[in-house]
């Protein structure tokens, strides 16, 4: 199951993932044998197609036949700002004219060895047939040439009708969905850090250093004024909105649920008015006055935004709301997460968290809960409480290293049945095929935060793309 959405919620549309294509092939071939080039221009716009199925924008540059009309070609994909560019060799070619590309656009750069079928018919084909089955001869080519001018390689090897090098080519172009959204993400900070969390506390400034996009630091207040602004009408539809997607448990009174609704119609104007991507937030306040209400009310509004694609956590988490904004971006969602006890008659951990949630991954209707005390936390109001659908699940942390750079650090495991927590968190049961205590001493040793994403689906190799793109290591727990 994926983040496809939730009834009633409609997500909110990220920008699209650009990628730029550029096929070639050495055009001494052309005079010798004519019917050659019409053959590798209709593989390339069979590419052509095949990418734009796959949700992206395709700035298709054409064919090149020498390094001239590469360099040409290079000089329209930097200006075109692509997230990927796929490099379709067709036939041999010299790395002359795909070296351009990839040292001036500042685009990662896939490079595709796509021959028309699985085999050639040997028996009737001459050099010009060969020559079109021929996309493999360059690779290696290609591949020395770029470590020589210190430009990342990576390919993707098959046939035109090859459904395992399209889904590998397709990790590629998600990979670079993820990186785009972090390259052009308004990752939102709002409140201050938990008071003794040294773990989750985060540079701003390493953030843009190390993925792009901006981090906008916030206050309650940025949200107060925007919910003292919500009409009775506005609230009403709110709460609305919350009985249709929510099923509400008897303990949810009326007024938090109002005030919720309140809370939730500010955030969705605070995220528009700073056009956030995502949105870490904490804030402890006092004594019941506003802001602490304020802080204690946006579990509702939280949960709601994450499901529509703005992936939001507390504890002013921001390692985990990119953490979770990457597992959305693959499809699998991605929910609060932390360890809450292991399991040992059943074999599994269990793991969750108190606040928001993403909706879309629920194993069945969401429930909202009324809670008179947030654990660990000021206030009290609604809170929600699921599990994650069953079957595979992929965790995902952002480590920070002692210099400062950023790790990924994931395991594959699946949600199973049984007894849950009803105290208002989420909770899952996963099971790792291993012994609990042995998997848990392993993930914490990774140096991962102790937040993370939970999403939905085995998603390691995806996140060895993603990882490749943007420079991290990744760490994974088996």
């Amino acid at each position: 199951m994926g983040a496809a959405g939730v009834a009633g919620l409609e997500r909110i549309t990220p920008r699209r993932t650009r990628v730029g294509l550029i096929a070639g092939g050495l055009g001494a071939y052309w005079p010798q044998f004519p019917e050659l080039l019409p053959q590798l221009q209709r593989s390339a716009a069979a590419v052509a197609e095949r990418l734009g199925a796959l949700d992206c924008e395709v700035v298709d540059v054409g064919f090149v036949s020498d390094e001239r009309e590469g360099a040409a070609a290079a000089e329209r994909l930097r200006v075109a700002d692509c997230d990927l560019i796929v490099g379709f060799l067709t036939t041999y070619l010299t790395a002359s004219m795909l070296v351009p590309v990839a040292r001036r656009s500042g685009a990662p750069v896939l490079l595709i060895n796509l021959q028309p079928t699985e085999a050639m018919d040997h028996a009737t084909f001459d050099t010009g047939a060969w020559l079109a089955y021929c996309g493999a001869c360059p690779l290696p080519e290609m591949a020395n040439a770029f470590r020589r001018v210190g430009v990342e390689f990576r390919s993707v090897s098959g046939y035109l009708a090859d459904e395992r090098a399209w889904a590998r080519i397709g990790r590629w172009v998600a990979a670079a969905g993820v990186r785009a959204a972090l390259r052009h993400g308004r990752h939102g900070l709002l409140g201050h850090l938990y008071p003794g969390m040294m773990d989750v506390a985060t540079d701003p400034t390493l953030v843009t250093a190390q993925f792009g996009g901006h981090v906008e630091v916030l206050e309650v207040d940025d949200v107060r004024v925007r919910v003292e602004r919500v009409t009775d009408a506005e609230a009403a539809a709110r709460v609305a909105l919350a009985r249709e997607v929510f099923t509400l448990d008897e303990s949810v009174a009326d007024d938090d649920l109002e005030w919720a609704a309140r809370v939730s119609v500010g955030l969705d104007r605070l995220v528009e008015d700073f056009g956030l991507d995502s949105l870490a937030y904490y804030h402890r306040g006092l004594d019941g006055e506003v802001h602490e209400r304020v802080g204690a009310g946006m579990i509702l509004g939280c949960s709601l935004l994450t499901a529509r694609g703005v992936p939001a956590c507390g504890e002013y988490e921001l390692r985990t709301s990119l953490a979770m904004l990457i597992t959305d971006r693959l499809g699998a969602g991605g929910s609060f997460t932390e360890l809450q006890a292991l399991n040992f008659r059943d074999g599994v951990v269990e793991m969750g968290h108190d606040g928001p949630a993403h909706l879309a991954i629920s194993s069945g209707r969401p429930l909202l809960r009324g809670l008179d005390v947030l654990h660990g936390k000021r206030g009290w109001g609604v809170s929600v409480e699921f599990d994650v659908a069953h079957g595979p699940v992929t965790l995902l942390g952002l480590g920070q290293q002692r210099d400062g750079t950023f790790t990924l650090v994931a395991a594959e495991g699946a949600v199973v049945g049984g007894p849950l927590l009803r105290i208002g968190n989420t909770t899952s049961r996963v099971d790792f095929g291993r012994d609990p205590a042995e998997w848990t001493d392993e993930w914490s040793a990774t140096g991962v935060a102790h937040h993370w994403a939970l999403g939905t689906g085995h998603r390691v190799a995806e996140l060895e793309a993603v990882a490749s793109l943007l420079g991290l290591e990744l760490v994974v727990v088996r």
